[in-house]
């Protein structure tokens, strides 16, 4: 039996901010590394959860889904009605646009849920609960990404999820725009942004980023590229590098979440 949907959308207004290629990223990763679930399932619906005051990340991901599962389809939901009804224009095969929260107002479980800066507003106790529902949302083999990015996507960090729950951390940028790794610390999602503090993982992660990134100095006259070709390799001696070579060249680097997840406070 499918859970009661509630009268009202779940979840509060975002600021709505974004910008065209804005998640460029993300969804490349998401169409590399998910594509094949797409493609197997019988009706290969994505959420874009959130999309803010213009469509143009709905509209985006339906392209480079469908590069990669050609049957894929995109609902937009956003919980501002004045947002979805601008939207309405932008309708098309295989894109449509719904009023809707956290609840996700569809008729069957989607494959894929994007919430791109969605829980940057929320208060960090509130993410798990967050995470819980739209986990209980997706298909089987469906997966759900959440995470941060800047204003034109230079940098962006996300963590994959499960029905069971995380599975991933991903790190990536614009390896031209990269000063050091720990530039990224800005864009951690709400689940890890307030612990990169030291006695925190995911502080201890960024800490040896950095380090191996210094020490990768020398490549850096073979280009940027290079250089984070060979820190990652390095990296991945100490921590769970879940990826390969082929992803580290786009500037990515993902993580088993359950060497970055926060630590529990102490209650009382």
């Amino acid at each position: 039996m499918s859970p009661r949907t509630p009268s009202r959308p779940v979840g509060t207004v975002t600021r709505g901010t974004t910008n065209p290629n804005r998640l460029r990223r993300m969804d490349r990763w998401i169409a590399a590394t998910h594509g094949a679930a797409l493609r197997r399932a019988a009706d290969p619906v994505a959420v874009d959860l959130g999309y803010g005051a213009a469509p143009w990340t709905a509209v985006e991901l339906l392209g480079r889904l469908r590069a990669a599962a050609p049957r894929a389809r995109v609902v937009g939901i956003e919980i501002e009605p004045a947002r979805v009804a601008a939207a309405k224009p932008y309708e098309r095969e295989g894109l449509s646009f719904r009023h809707g929260g956290f609840e996700l107002p569809l008729p069957s479980p989607p494959t894929l849920i994007r919430a791109a800066n969605v829980l940057r507003q929320y208060d960090e106790a509130q993410v798990a609960e967050v995470w819980a529902r739209l986990c209980g949302r997706l298909a089987p083999d469906g997966l759900l990404v959440e995470g941060t990015c800047d204003e034109i996507g230079r940098r962006h960090v996300w963590v994959a999820l499960g029905p069971e729950g995380p599975r991933t951390v991903t790190f990536a940028t614009r390896l031209g725009s990269l000063g050091t790794p720990s530039d990224l610390a800005e864009r951690l999602p709400k689940a890890l942004i307030h612990r990169n503090v030291p006695g925190e993982p995911v502080h201890a992660f960024l800490r040896d980023f950095d380090r191996a990134w210094a020490a990768a100095a020398p490549y850096a006259s073979y280009g940027a590229r290079q250089r984070w070709i060979r820190t990652v390799r390095d990296l991945a001696a100490d921590w769970p590098v879940t990826d390969r070579p082929g992803r580290w060249r786009q500037g990515e680097v993902t993580v088993a979440w359950e060497a970055l997840a926060p630590r529990e406070r102490p209650s009382g």
